[in-house]
This record gives structure tokens, sequence and C-alpha cells, in this order.
């Protein structure tokens, strides 16, 4: 039997307009490996071998005739892995500035729903012989508590990649248009209530219905009545196209710990002042009007993972709504502001419910990211100017096909009304801010990225 998408994911399909992709992405760049290069056949073998694990990525969306019911998960019979891994090459000399404009065009396509809503590109003739690998994945397929992200999939510990099981996929025979009814109409007698979900989402009332998903398992209705004061009016709020940019700022991680310790708070903290340094000085490049009072609102995904979780299934998850102090021109005391602000957020409870979050998504590493678009689609524009995730990653090197991977930066979809998404991830000894921008809004998000790592050293100066 098909398995139906749920009220939330299906919304996510229904949200989608030509100017708000939703579909999560990275890029990330890799050393060429020591022994023979890694090509594209070898790639695609790589991914189908690993694909074998998570059924879902062979997989497409059925729609049943007349929206009786949400539409279901089908195997895709003509599945074709040389469509869905797909490459690329960059033209001599092969520059950073060549790859993010790569990253934008790519990240800016929707994806094909008639087939398995992922995609990843091998991007070939990156300097000193390095390559990269793009990933695009829909949240209709990342959600659930077990997800794999499809990057995580091709990643092994070591240069020596891991043992496969065999390969025994047989695609089921898609249901019939009749079949499809038929059982729309067997759930509904089983729940009635999804008949309201599903003619919630078929009206175009998806981004309510995603809303009120997320309020009443999360804390997302208690947040939203605390913060009575509309976000701040800034140039992060603009009316959106179909076309992106994207910026990229690499940056170390004992910077951070060094901060962090000379200061005191959290690790996000530091990351938080940064940002928040970087609009104060992207703001002044823009000759926007800056004064002690001035701020920006974030809505920030955090990680409250434990030692002790270590091993649960899916990540832990909060959510705050933090006013960013950009008006204040000391770094060390924008450092003391945010960590206050965050301290404050924790001790009140007004968060998105970690546990709650699990319940209603479940988020298998690397998808806070994706957490992080979806609460954003499902909240007004009013309520903040920003998204800003951070999601730690593993502090040791990882490899694909024998190949090491040197960084990695997240793409985080932007809302309606967002001009700038800021993710980062947080690898063997780095932090990688990816910003994902509007194309006419925002042509000025290399900028920004720079001003990240001046905001940086800002801060390192305070400690020296």
């Amino acid at each position: 039997m098909s398995e139906r998408l749920s009220a939330l994911d299906v919304s996510f399909l229904y949200m989608e307009t030509p100017t708000t992709a939703m579909h999560v992405g990275s890029v990330a760049r890799f050393a060429p490996p020591d022994d023979e290069p890694v090509d594209y056949e070898a790639l695609c073998a790589l991914v189908s071998r690993r694909i074998a694990q998570v059924p879902r990525y062979r997989q497409k969306v059925r729609w049943v005739p007349g929206h009786l019911a949400n539409p279901v998960w089908v195997d895709d019979e003509d599945f074709d892995i040389t469509y869905h891994v797909r490459r690329s090459a960059l033209p001599k000399p092969g520059t950073d500035d060549q790859l993010r404009a790569l990253v934008g065009r790519l990240q800016a396509r929707p994806l094909d729903r008639a087939r398995p809503l992922w995609e990843i590109y091998l991007v070939e003739g990156l300097a000193d012989g390095r390559f990269a690998i793009i990933t695009k994945t829909h949240h209709a397929m990342v959600d659930g508590i077990s997800a794999v992200d499809i990057g995580t999939l091709l990643l092994d510990p070591s240069p020596t990649p891991r043992e496969d099981p065999e390969d025994s996929w047989v695609p089921r025979p898609e249901p019939s248009g009749i079949g499809l009814v038929a059982g729309a109409i067997t759930d509904t007698l089983r729940r009635p209530t999804a008949v309201i979900d599903t003619v919630r989402t078929s009206a175009g009332d998806a981004r309510q219905l995603a809303g009120r998903a997320l309020g009443t398992l999360g804390g997302i209705a208690a947040v939203a009545r605390t913060s009575l004061r509309s976000a701040p009016i800034t140039p992060l709020n603009a009316t959106i196209g179909e076309q992106r940019r994207f910026g990229m700022a690499a940056t170390s991680l004992d910077d951070y710990k060094r901060i962090r310790k000379t200061h005191g708070g959290t690790v996000n903290d530091v990351v938080l002042a940064t940002v928040a340094g970087a609009l104060r000085i992207w703001l002044l490049t823009r000759g926007e009007a800056v004064v002690p009072s001035t701020t920006v609102r974030a809505m920030v995904p955090v990680s409250v993972r434990t030692q002790d979780q270590a091993g649960d299934l899916g990540n832990r998850v909060s959510s705050y709504f933090v006013d960013l102090p950009v008006g204040e021109p000391s770094p060390a005391v924008r450092l003391h502001q945010v960590s206050y602000a965050m301290k404050g957020h924790k001790d009140s409870g007004q968060s998105v419910g970690a546990d709650a979050l699990v319940r209603l998504s479940g988020f298998a590493p690397p998808t806070i990211h994706s957490a992080a678009a979806r609460l954003a689609s499902g909240l007004t524009r009013r309520l903040f100017n920003v998204v800003v995730t951070n999601v730690p990653g593993p502090q040791f090197p990882l490899y694909a096909a024998g190949a090491q991977m040197i960084d990695c930066y997240p793409v985080v979809p932007l809302a309606k009304g967002q001009a700038v998404t800021i993710g980062l991830t947080s690898y063997n000894g780095g932090v990688y801010y990816g910003m994902n921008a509007d194309r006419d809004s925002m042509p000025d998000v290399d900028v920004l990225a720079g001003c990240i790592e001046e905001s940086l050293g800002e801060l390192l100066a305070s400690v020296r």
C-alpha cells in the first residue's frame, strides 16, 4: 500500500511558487583523491548503491484525482539515476566566483514533480584539481524521523568507502486512478479529519495549515503572542523574484571558541554576534540609517542536543526570535547583548519546543536547515527579518568516493518576502556560511559575505 504524504508535507508542495522553491541544498568542495579522479560514472554508481538504504529517493508523488486525499508516494518504475545525478563543469580558471554563480542558477530551478524530488550535480573544473557536489532535496523528501539527506548518503569517515548491502529493489507498479480514489476513500473512513486538512491545502490555505501544524505542536503561537512589535523595516525584506545569488564565507571554529572563552556565552552566541556585526557593516555600506537602537530580528533554530542524547535518532531543536543589536558599535557589547537575549529566551521557555518539533517532523542530520525553512514559510514576514540557521557538524574529515571534503555550505531556501537566508555549518575545524539571496534585491550578497569575516575579526580584536 502506498504511503500518503502528511498534511504538513503536502502543504509545502502547495506553497511552492516560482519565487519560493521549497528545496534545501548544499554545496561541498572536495580535494582530488590520491589515486584516480572521481568521475561521473563512479558517482552515479555510488549514489545508486547508497539510495538503496532510503527507498524514498526512488519514489515520486502521485496526486489523487479530484484532490480527494493527500497525494501518495509511489515507486518510480522509470527511475533513471542519470537524470538525478548530473554533470557540470566550470570554465577555466574555475574560481569561487564562478562556483557561486553556478550554485545560484541551479538552486533557483524548481525540482521536476514528475520524478523523485532530488538532484545531485558533480561540478568539475575547479582550481587545483578540486571538484564540488551540489545537492537539492525537496522538504517533502527530508521529512520524517528516519529521513536521511541525500548528501549524507555519499559521505564516509575514511577514504575507503563502506560496504553497501546488495540492492534488490524492484519497483512496485503504480496504482491506477481508480486505485488512488479507492485508497483515499478507505483512508477517509479510517480518519475523517483528514478530509479537512486535504480541503484546506487544496484550497490554497497551505501556509495557514503549515503554521497551524507547527504552532500547535511547538511554541510558535506563544512566541507570536509575546512578539507584539512587528519586525523592523529593513532591506532584508523585499518582494523576491525567481532568480538567486549565493554567497559563501569561511571562518575558523577556534576563533569562535577563543571569543567565547574570553567573553562567556556559547559558540552560537558568538555566531549571532558575528552576524549582527556583519549586518551592521552591510547596512552601512548601503547607506542605511543605523542608530544605537537599530535592530534586526532573526529567527534562529538551534540544536539543544546534549552529550547523553548523542545516539538519539533525530536532532533536538529549539527556535528563537532574537533582536540582533546591529546599532551597537562595540563588538564585545553586541556579544553580551546577544548572550543575554538568548539566555532570556531559554529561561522563559518562549521557544519552539524541541521535543514538539521532533514529534512533528523529526530532524535527522543535517536537516535542521530544512526545519528553519519550514518554520519561516509557515510564519508571517512581519515577525522576523532573516533566518539564521547554525548546524554543528562533525569535527573530523569526511570523504566521498575517496575524496576528502574540504568545506560544505548550506543552501536554505527563501520564504516569501525574505531577501536572504543565512545558513552555517561547522565541519572539521571550520565554520562555513552559505547565503542564499534573491538576485534582484541582494546584488551585494558577496559584500555581506565579506562582512561576516570582518565582523568576526572585530570580535577577535576585542579578545586580543
